[in-house]
């Protein structure tokens, strides 16, 4: 494990940039770039495609470490390059930027209110894969609909078993049971998730590591004590479908929880703008994401 890295997550100044936007998502993505479906024929080009816009985004003056920590990529995207170095060695060594892998596989059909993650049969190659790529930590997401306290329990079990085993290759595991900001019982679910949340990491090993990415909390300030969990590295917040305006305005109100925004981040940037427009449009964003993270 790289320690500066580790350093950097645990006390530096700043928000995770989620870049890892994968199969049913991609084309969304691209689509709120300005980068229209029929632009690109099979699943290859849609790769390629994206690959530039976050080659775009990587590259721009706005993304350093000065506002930015980490930032989550897609395995496609770990696979690539930007000028000859391989995406996350460009992003440390280029940019100060500490690079995470998204490992799991898409989410299960909903069962007992919540999603649990897809199977990952090839997670020990795929961690074998992310160290010699110099990955510092993964990201994995399951959700919660409903305030269903057999289905929360499973999900953070599961979130919390694969953890063990991401930390036990050298990585640091980012667990991310969302919350569904839309659901009707949204503040018990939160309710349940942090006693399991709790509970499971009294059961790790001494030096264990782990960060946790969470929904925004419908009660302010409700994640402070998890932030103070010698297992924590950092709690970090999805946007979660809110507006950035929304997103960070929710933000500011839970001191310590920074955010790790997708969609919210690059909200406004688009394949026709100009570099200067774009570097501008990407810097307003990443400015007010900051802002709110540093509170």
């Amino acid at each position: 494990m790289n320690e500066k890295q580790l350093e950097v997550m645990r006390s530096g100044k700043g928000f995770v940039a989620a870049l890892d936007q994968s199969g049913g998502s991609t084309p969304k993505a691209l689509l709120q770039y300005g980068v229209a479906e029929d632009t690109y024929s099979d699943e290859e080009g849609m790769y390629g495609a994206v690959h530039t816009m976050r080659t775009r985004i990587i590259k721009s003056p706005a993304f350093n470490s000065e506002r930015i920590l980490g930032a989550i990529l897609f395995e496609n995207t770990m696979d690539r390059e930007i000028d000859g170095k391989k995406t996350p060695d460009y992003l440390w060594e280029e940019k100060g930027v500490v690079p995470f892998l998204k490992v799991d596989k898409g989410l299960d059909t909903e069962q007992n209110g919540v999603q649990l993650m897809k199977p990952m049969p090839d997670l020990d190659g795929l961690l074998e894969r992310a160290v010699e790529r110099h990955i510092f930590g993964t990201k994995m997401r399951s959700v919660i609909h409903k305030a269903d306290a057999g289905g929360i329990k499973q999900v953070v079990e599961q979130q919390f078993e694969f953890g063990r085993r991401i930390f036990a290759a050298g990585l640091i595991p980012i667990i991310e049971p969302e919350v569904d900001i839309l659901s009707a019982d949204r503040e018990e679910s939160e309710r349940l998730l942090k006693a399991e949340l709790i509970e499971q990491l009294a059961k790790l090993e001494d030096g264990v590591l782990v960060m946790l990415k969470l929904s925004i909390p419908s009660v302010d300030g409700f994640y402070s004590d998890l932030m103070n969990d010698p297992h924590v590295v950092r709690v970090v917040a999805l946007s979660g479908g809110y507006t950035r305006e929304e997103a960070n305005e929710r933000l500011t109100r839970n001191p310590g929880l920074i955010a790790s925004f997708s969609r919210a981040l690059a909200e406004g940037v688009s394949f026709g703008q100009t570099d200067q427009e774009f570097d501008e449009t990407l810097s307003r964003s990443i400015e007010s994401i900051y802002a709110a993270s540093i509170k």
